[in-house]
C-alpha cells in the first residue's frame, strides 16, 4: 500500500525522547562481536520489525471492507435502519447481531461522514464521503497478501538505541506501543542504525509468549510465526473464521438441541423440535428427544480452504445424515448448510444456563423480572389477545398481568401437583384464560414453558428485565415506531398477496406499548405492541390487534429485519416452513 504522509516529517517527535550525550567519551560501545547487533532502517530485518508493528485494519471490515485501515472510534453507522454510535470494538458485534438477525436477506450500512481513518503507519486521515473511502479501499490487499504481520506481537515497553557509524551510542528511545514503535522507523532515514536492547519478549497468536536476545533469534520468530494464523484479512466478516480445535470444544462442551431443520427444500423442523444433540470426544453424538427415543450416530470435523465441516452419520436420523459446512457458530448457536436447500440451526444450552427444578429456584427467577407472553393455548386454542402481555410476579403470592393500560391482579404458587411434577399455578379471575395449574416444561434463564400435551394448554414466557433499556438497539428502534402513523404497504402471507386488504387503514404505536388502530384517520380501535430481544438474542417486535380488528391476521411476534425513519419490515417463519413479510410505511 502507498504512504499517505512523508515519514520524515514525524523523527521530531521523537527527539525529545532521545537522551544524547554532551561528549563523546560517554559513549557506550554496543556489541560488536561476530553478530552484530545493529540494523540499518532500511534491512530485511527493520521491514520485518515494522510490518509486525504495522496497524491491523481488519477488525472493522465490516464497516470499512479494507484491512490495511480502521476507523477511528467514535463514529456513527446506519445498519439496516438503525443508527448506532460505535465507541469501542466490541460495538461493532452489534453491526453482526443485526446482520445475522435474518439469514438470506439484503443488510445495508451507511457510515456517516467525515470520518477519520488510521492507516497501517498510524498516519490519520479525515475521510469525508464515500467515494473517497473506497478509493483508499480500493489500494488494499485483501486475503491475508497485505505485508501486515499479524501473527506475533511485540510485548512492550522496550528500548531501542541510535548509534553512529562506528557502533557507538548517540541515543536511546522508549517505546510503549505499536504505534510508537511503527512510527519511530518510519522517521529514520535509510541508512541510520538502531538496536534492540535485548533480550525482549514477543507473543504468539495462542497467547504464548517467546524471549529473543539477539537479531538472529528475532528475525527466525517472526519468520516462524508469520504464516503461522489466519489474519482474517478478508471482507467476509461473517466467516467466523475458527480453527478444528475451536469447533470440537464448542461441539462438545455441551448438548445442542434443534430449533430449526430444512431438508431438501422441506421443512422439518415441527417433527425434530428441542431434539437433543449430546456430541462426546470419542466422535459419538448420542440424541434423544423427550418421549425416550435414543440414538447413537458418529460424527466428524475438519477445517480447510472452503472453512469449518461438521459430518453427521446415523442408520435411521437420514434427515441429519449429510455432510454441513458450518456457516456459522458462537457461545450459543450454530447453523449448518449444506447447499441451498438443506439447513440446520441449533441452540446450545449449558448446564448454567438450566434453571434447577425446583419450587424456591423458580421462584426466585420468577421474581427477578417481569415476563412476557409469547404463546397462551388453552385445550388446543391460541389465546391471541394476551400476547405480549406482562406478568409480574411479586412477593407474598401476589401476581399482576398488564397490557400497559389495564392491569388484572390474582395468586401465584410453586410447588408440586399430585404426579410430583413441578408446577406454577395462577389464578386470575379477570383472566381465566391464565388461570390454570401449569406444570414446567423447560426452565431457562431468559425463557420458560409450561405444558400439557395431552389435553392442550401450553404457557410460553419471554424474560423482560427493564424493559430491555440497557440494550444497544431496542430503545431505538421504540423511538422511530413512535413517531408517526403506520400504513400496511406490503403483506404477503405465504405465497399470497393480501395487501389490498389494509387499504384505507393505519395504526399509530404509542408509549405504554399501546396501538391505536385507524381508518382515514379517525381512531376505532386499539392495540398492544413491544419491541424486545428475545431468549435466543432476536429482535422481536410483538403486534397485539386483539379479536375481530382488520389487522388480527397480523398479530403475532415477527422478527425484526430492517427499519428506516419512514419504513419498517418483518418477517413471520411458520412451521410449516414459509415465510410471511409485513412491511409498513408512514
Amino acid at each position: 500500500m502507498k504512504k499517505f504522509l512523508n515519514y520524515a516529517a514525524y523523527i521530531s517527535l521523537f527527539v525529545v525522547a532521545l537522551n544524547f550525550t554532551s561528549c563523546q567519551d560517554e559513549f557506550e560501545e554496543i556489541n560488536t562481536g561476530e553478530e552484530p547487533q545493529a540494523i540499518m532502517a532500511n534491512s530485511s530485518t527493520a521491514t520485518l520489525v515494522k510490518n509486525t508493528s504495522t496497524n491491523d485494519g481488519s477488525f472493522d471490515n465490516i464497516v470499512d471492507g479494507a484491512s490495511c485501515f480502521d476507523i477511528k472510534f467514535p463514529y456513527t453507522v446506519t445498519v439496516n435502519g438503525i443508527e448506532l454510535t460505535l465507541d469501542t470494538r466490541e460495538d461493532l458485534h452489534i453491526i453482526e447481531e443485526i446482520f445475522d438477525a435474518i439469514d438470506n436477506d439484503e443488510d445495508f450500512l451507511e457510515i456517516l461522514f467525515p470520518i477519520t481513518i488510521t492507516t497501517g503507519d498510524f498516519t490519520e486521515i479525515t475521510i469525508n464521503g464515500i467515494e473517497d473511502l473506497r478509493e483508499l479501499a480500493a489500494q488494499c490487499k485483501e486475503g491475508g497478501e497485505d505485508e501486515d504481520i499479524e501473527c506475533i506481537d511485540f510485548v512492550y515497553p522496550m528500548t531501542l538505541f541510535i548509534f553512529d557509524i562506528n557502533l557507538q551510542q548517540t541515543g536511546s528511545v522508549l517505546v510503549e506501543s505499536d504505534r510508537d514503535l511503527r512510527r519511530f522507523f518510519g522517521g529514520l532515514d535509510d541508512n541510520d542504525l538502531v538496536s534492540f536492547d535485548f533480550p525482549i519478549s514477543l507473543k504468539l497468536y495462542d497467547g504464548t509468549t517467546l524471549e529473543v536476545n539477539s537479531n538472529e533469534e528475532l528475525v527466525r520468530a517472526i519468520e516462524d510465526a508469520k504464516d503461522a494464523c489466519d489474519e482474517d484479512d478478508d471482507d467476509d466478516y461473517n466467516d467466523d473464521d475458527f480453527d478444528e480445535e475451536r469447533l470440537d470444544f464448542c461441539l462438545t462442551e455441551c448438548p445442542w438441541y434443534v430449533k430449526e431443520i430444512r431438508r431438501n427444500d422441506v421443512e422439518q423442523t415441527a417433527q425434530y423440535t428441542d431434539y437433543i444433540f449430546d456430541f462426546m470426544e470419542d466422535g459419538t453424538v448420542n440424541v434423544k428427544d423427550r418421549a425416550g427415543m435414543n440414538v447413537t450416530g458418529t460424527w466428524e470435523s475438519r477445517v480447510g480452504d472452503n472453512g469449518a465441516v461438521l459430518v453427521m452419520e446415523f442408520e435411521t436420523l437420514v434427515d441429519f445424515t449429510l455432510e454441513w459446512q458450518v456457516y456459522e457458530i458462537d457461545d450459543h448457536r450454530i447453523k449448518l448448510f449444506n447447499g441451498e436447500s438443506n439447513r440446520i440451526v441449533m441452540k446450545q444450552i449449558c448446564e448454567e444456563d438450566v434453571v434447577p427444578a425446583n419450587p424456591d429456584t423458580l421462584r426466585e427467577i420468577l421474581r427477578e423480572c417481569e415476563w412476557i407472553i409469547k404463546k397462551v393455548k388453552n385445550q388446543g386454542e391460541e389465546i391471541d389477545r394476551l400476547l405480549g402481555y406482562e406478568f409480574k410476579f411479586m412477593s407474598e403470592g401476589v401476581v399482576t398481568l398488564s397490557n400497559g393500560m389495564n392491569t388484572s391482579e390474582g395468586t401465584w404458587e410453586i410447588g408440586f401437583n399430585e404426579e410430583q411434577k413441578l408446577v406454577m399455578a395462577i389464578t386470575m379471575g379477570d383472566e381465566p384464560g391464565v388461570s390454570f395449574e401449569w406444570p414446567v416444561r423447560d426452565l431457562a434463564n431468559k425463557r420458560l414453558k409450561f405444558e400439557v400435551e395431552e389435553i392442550g394448554y401450553e404457557l410460553v414466557l419471554e424474560r423482560n428485565c427493564d424493559d430491555n433499556e440497557d440494550d444497544r438497539i431496542v430503545p431505538q428502534i421504540r423511538e422511530v415506531l413512535i413517531n408517526g402513523d403506520w400504513s400496511v404497504t406490503t403483506y404477503i402471507e405465504g405465497d399470497i398477496n393480501k395487501t389490498e386488504i389494509y387499504g384505507g387503514y393505519s395504526i399509530q404505536l404509542m408509549e405504554d406499548h399501546q396501538i391505536s388502530i385507524k381508518e382515514g384517520g379517525e381512531a376505532f380501535g386499539e392495540g398492544l405492541w413491544r419491541v424486545l430481544r428475545n431468549s435466543e438474542e432476536r429482535l422481536k417486535v410483538y403486534l397485539n390487534f386483539g379479536a375481530n380488528m382488520p389487522f388480527d391476521e397480523l398479530t403475532d411476534d415477527w422478527l425484526f429485519v430492517s427499519m428506516t425513519s419512514v419504513s419498517l419490515e418483518l418477517i413471520r417463519l411458520n412451521e410449516d416452513g414459509t415465510t410471511d413479510i409485513l412491511i409498513m410505511e408512514r
